[in-house]
């Protein structure tokens, strides 16, 4: 089947969605594609984020992580750029944290139920992503529940904002994936990055991009389920024999 950009995200279920919806199959091809040709962004960071739609921790999808992965490799991405596109991939599970850290405060204090007194800690992690301007007030909560975890947390982020693999720029695109993604939908993130990579002198266009990026990946739905219902036609034609 045909390759690289002309497929984007698709893999070999489209020769079979073609056979049976050639029609639909093109409009959605030419729709789908359109990230890979458009040249707004270049082939090497479209992979990435492919790369970071699929193997994100609200996603984990090893099929298209690998398509992605090979295809960012044949355009010249590096071990170490991909790598930490996987640990993005790995530090946005924070957000649960976001979401329920300052739930927990508030439904604490209505309720009378203090969290017990924890001694004085220090926190350099913190105070680095403090230093590196890339420091969020809703992590406040979590030092306050637990500063120790926190910064061991945070130290594990902070070489992501601090190395120079990506750009800043590629950095708060990638990170605008993550949190725009079908999987995760995180308004409060998506906002942030959005300004952080607007700052940093992204362009509406790029930006756009990454959400188209991210829509479609929806075709992950009949990559997996396009060879599955043409298993089951076959086996019941089979048995029907």
């Amino acid at each position: 089947m045909p390759t690289g950009s002309e497929t984007g995200p698709w893999d070999a279920a489209l020769d079979q969605l073609r056979s049976w919806d050639p029609a639909w199959s093109a409009i959605c091809v030419g729709m789908t594609t359109n990230p890979w040709t458009s040249g707004v962004l270049p082939r090497k960071f479209i992979e990435l984020i492919g790369i970071a739609l699929n193997a994100a921790c609200t996603n984990l999808n090893p099929d298209g992580t690998r398509r992605h992965i090979r295809a960012a490799l044949e355009a010249g991405a590096t071990r170490e750029e991909i790598v930490m596109v996987l640990k993005m991939g790995s530090v946005m599970a924070i957000h649960s944290c976001s979401l329920g850290a300052p739930v927990l405060l508030e439904e604490a204090a209505a309720t009378g139920v203090r969290a017990a007194t924890k001694p004085a800690a220090p926190t350099p992690a913190c105070d680095r992503m403090r230093a590196v301007g890339q420091w969020n007030t809703a992590w406040d909560p979590f030092v306050v529940l637990d500063p120790v975890w926190t910064d061991a947390f945070m130290a594990t982020g902070v070489g992501i904002y601090a190395s120079s693999v990506l750009t800043p720029k590629e950095i708060e695109l990638l990170s605008i994936a993550f949190d725009a993604s079908y999987t995760h939908m995180y308004a409060p993130g998506t906002r942030r990055h959005i300004k952080a990579a607007l700052e940093l002198g992204a362009t509406v266009e790029e930006i756009m991009e990454v959400l188209k990026l991210c829509v479609v990946q929806g075709v992950q739905t009949c990559n997996m389920g396009v060879p599955i219902l043409e298993e089951e036609l076959a086996a019941r034609a089979l048995a029907q024999a």
